[in-house]
């Protein structure tokens, strides 16, 4: 596999976290109570947090040959 769909594959996993994120977040703030709120929020701003770092890495890490 070459560096440039491996970083292709990076950052599509990266966009998937975001997703799963906006969705727990949602779930978090509207639809649960009690511990599963704060559990499904925590889980969320930390694939967010990842997600962010993992797109900031693919962007300034260049342009790959090929």
């Amino acid at each position: 596999m070459s560096p440039s769909l491996m970083k292709m594959w990076i950052s599509l996993a990266s966009m998937g976290f975001m997703f799963i994120s906006i969705v727990l977040i949602y779930l978090s703030r509207f639809k649960l109570k009690g511990m599963f709120k704060v559990v499904t929020a925590v889980i969320a701003y930390i694939l967010m947090i990842v997600a962010g770092i993992i797109i900031f890495l693919v962007v300034f890490s260049g342009p790959t040959p090929d």
